[in-house]
């Protein structure tokens, strides 16, 4: 069994798929969320996994893919199908063609319907599936834009998914009810447009009928999905504030997250940084000692005190461990700080990698 992490992002409800090899630790990205890129690199750099590939399912219209942003975190290659029309990718799938990672690989099956440009990935042993829009849980992508064909969904989800073994989990690339994975067995049986007793013709008839409004972001997502999420001008996707580094120490994003800082770069900030000490009084006095610069708030009493402290300067939050610190950069995010960083360690790593502390035991 490959690692395998389901990811997903709220306000699209798109699910971004991580496949690694155990052995190589080389790695697939499916669908990646470009608000989410961070995200998926801090996870690929905290599982000490090597990004190869980003694969997209098809020219998303609902949101914008992460794939150029996570060539420049993680120098992951970009592969699209052959038929979507993008420009700028590594790779242009067809039907028939393998992704490799490590020992693993992906079979590229093309499915269209949804789009002219759909394609569909099933792990090598045909335990899982990776369906995009073809085919939902219980349901399919709309067929009633961007070349959209309902004749063609319906051959394309029968020949080649519903030909799948019938244990074959299938993953997709969308679910607004919270439903995460169904099978082939399932989707045969139950699929209420594409199961069952259901005809072509049923299916056609159910997709000229369903009258749903265009996605909020099509005139965003499109133009940008077809140079692959990269920024088309000075202030688009890639001035988003999800893609700036922050310029005021060097930071490490983490899969849970937040910014954290070492402690050789907390010394190297200066006084420009504000330090706040969540550590109770008798911590912040005892054996560890504080950092000369800190300013003692309690993590009780954080929230009732924010007003000590600026918010046009950096901060950084420091406890015994680095645990009740990031919960305190949390908080501080949430009030409105901008420039919050978590001492990575907390003052056990401070104190064991030889930084100056006031107080404390020798």
């Amino acid at each position: 069994m490959p690692i395998f992490r389901q990811l997903f992002d709220p306000t699209s409800s798109t699910y971004t798929y991580l496949l690694a090899d155990r052995d190589s630790g080389e790695a697939v990205l499916i669908d990646p969320v470009f608000e989410q890129a961070r995200r998926d690199a801090a996870l690929v750099s905290e599982l000490g996994l090597h990004l190869r590939w980003t694969l997209e399912t098809h020219t998303h219209a609902d949101h914008v893919t992460g794939a150029w942003r996570l060539k420049q975190l993680c120098g992951a290659e970009i592969a699209v199908p052959a038929e979507g029309g993008a420009q700028g990718a590594d790779r242009m799938l067809r039907h028939g063609d393998r992704v490799a990672f490590g020992a693993r690989h992906l079979a590229v099956r093309a499915t269209p319907g949804h789009t002219d440009g759909c394609l569909s990935f099933v792990l090598d042993d045909a335990s899982m599936a990776f369906t995009g829009d073809c085919l939902l849980v219980r349901g399919c992508g709309r067929t009633d834009f961007q070349q959209g064909d309902a004749h063609r969904l319906w051959h394309s989800v029968h020949a080649e998914l519903f030909s799948l073994p019938p244990d074959c989990l299938l993953y997709p690339a969308h679910d607004y009810r919270g439903l995460t994975v169904t099978s082939v067995r399932e989707e045969r049986a139950f699929n209420p447009r594409l199961g069952g007793e259901a005809a072509e013709g049923d299916f056609v008839g159910y997709m000229q009928n369903l009258n749903l409004p265009h996605p909020k972001q099509i005139a965003i997502a499109v133009p940008a999905n077809l140079v692959c999420g990269r920024p088309l001008q000075d202030g688009a996707t890639g001035d988003a504030p999800a893609a700036r580094e922050p310029a005021w120490a060097p930071l490490v994003f983490t899969f849970a997250g937040l910014w954290e800082i070492q402690p050789q770069a907390l010394e190297e900030a200066g006084p420009d940084v504000q330090v706040v000490d969540v550590r109770e009084p008798a911590e912040f006095d005892g054996p560890l000692g504080h950092i000369a610069q800190a300013r003692p708030i309690p993590l009780g009493a954080l929230a009732a005190r924010l007003g000590e402290l600026s918010a046009d300067r950096p901060v950084v939050t420091v406890c015994r461990s680095g645990t009740r610190s990031a919960q305190a950069a949390t908080l501080l995010q949430k009030a409105g700080f901008g420039a919050v960083a978590n001492l990575a360690g907390g003052m056990l790593r401070w104190r064991a990698n030889g930084h100056p502390v006031a107080g404390g035991a020798s």
